[in-house]
């Protein structure tokens, strides 16, 4: 292999600084002196060669697994005999035991999510931190820090270069996702920052916060330009739609509220839940078929049904909205205590939900039942994220562990 002069130099650059940094003070003088380099290494090539190293290993071993399932697939193709255990995707769900328990923070864990483009999922705790892990691997990638509060919630863009998180310090952090560093600090909630997500366009932010506020911000300049108003406590969580024509937000009010995001209208108020709503998730527009069955509602090919959205609350019952009639249709009861998060499974069969009783459930939206439970960890499960097109789901919990389960 023949390298470029300018890929020579940098690789002379690594290697220096990896003898240096690892004290063969001998060697790195005799290879600087060899290799003409000049006195001091430039900060980006600090640790690149470890980091390098480890991207090998880490390839090889994806390489490895990925020739494994051809190997199995030729043979299928081959013998045209697929095993009986090889489910139709829209089947698979978490099963025991979790791939990954991974540690590192060193208080509860608020909020986890997954990279859009990368094998990467982020994780957020009340010691004011972002970790980046490999769920494939189980790799810990390395720690984002700014905040000096608890984070609660964090969301990157669709193309996953930027990421934003939200925190009881009462600010709102704008991250650059490849050079890992702070672009924006954007001010304006006067209390605990309790949820921030991208919206579809990517050009805009939405946060609720203690403040009883939402508010809409723009990306390029930090600033906000919409606040809406109308919850009578906590906004917990707020969610855009797939289009971001419509907002959905939940409250310590014990009320869900449906706003229409170009003129702060709010265009619904939602109040069967006797309890705090802990969060709300918009249902992807493969579960319709599935939400209308168990719902018992007739389904013509000439008219048009939902959105549908669900809610989970600490009445440990979790429901689903028409929005349409702003009216509850489904709701699904068999946690022991707080809902703390939902999310559908992306085929749409199936909701998962994370509950303070120490579990997560996936529920069978069709048949309205509790499908499997899984005891996911040793206390409270405060949140969980389904990866949109992986076969994987994360959970988050006051024992300090992020949990990566295989969905088969």
């Amino acid at each position: 292999m023949v390298l470029s002069t300018r890929q020579r130099d940098e690789l002379n650059q690594a290697i220096s600084d990896y003898l240096r940094s690892n004290g063969y003070e001998k060697t790195f003088n005799a290879f600087k002196a060899e290799a003409n380099l000049p006195g001091t290494v430039e900060k980006k090539y600090e640790g690149l060669m470890e980091k390098k190293w480890t991207s090998v290993v880490r390839l090889q071993r994806k390489v490895m697994d990925l020739e494994s399932k051809l190997g199995e697939l030729q043979t299928e193709t081959r013998d045209g005999i697929v095993p009986r255990d090889r489910k139709d995707p829209s089947e698979w769900i978490p099963r025991p035991p979790e791939r990954f328990s991974l540690s590192g923070h060193r208080t509860p864990i608020t909020r986890v999510v997954f990279h859009p483009v990368y094998s990467l999922f982020v994780s957020t705790s009340e010691d004011a931190t972002i970790k980046i892990w490999d769920y494939e691997t189980g790799d810990f990638e390395r720690t984002l820090k700014g905040h000096t509060d608890s984070v609660q919630d964090v969301s990157f863009d669709s193309q996953g270069k930027l990421l934003v998180s939200c925190s009881a310090d009462m600010t709102i952090k704008l991250w650059d996702f490849q050079g890992f560093e702070c672009m924006k600090t954007l001010h304006g909630h006067d209390h605990n920052v309790s949820s921030v997500c991208f919206m579809p366009n990517g050009d805009h932010i939405v946060s609720s916060s203690r403040d009883k506020t939402i508010k809409l911000w723009e990306v390029a300049t930090g600033y906000c330009i919409k606040t809406y108003m109308g919850h009578r406590d906590w906004v917990r969580m707020t969610r855009p739609n797939i289009d971001g024509s419509l907002l959905a937000s939940c409250s310590n009010d014990q009320t869900i509220r449906i706003w229409v995001t170009s003129t702060s209208e709010c265009k619904a108020e939602l109040r069967d839940h006797s309890h705090v709503v802990e969060c709300v998730s918009w249902a992807p527009q493969t579960s319709y078929p599935n939400i209308c069955e168990a719902a018992e509602m007739e389904r013509r090919n000439d008219t048009k049904v939902g959105p549908f959205l669900v809610s989970g609350s600490r009445d440990k019952s979790i429901r689903i909205w028409d929005i349409s009639i702003q009216q509850c249709v489904v709701v699904l009861t068999g946690h022991d205590n707080w809902v703390r998060g939902v999310a559908f499974h992306p085929r749409g069969k199936y909701l998962l939900s994370a509950s303070d009783d120490k579990t997560l459930r996936v529920w069978d939206v069709k048949g309205k039942r509790c499908h499997k439970t899984l005891a996911a960890h040793e206390h409270f499960v405060t949140t969980l994220d389904v990866h949109p097109t992986a076969p994987y789901v994360i959970t988050g919990s006051v024992d300090l562990l992020a949990r990566v389960w295989e969905c088969r």
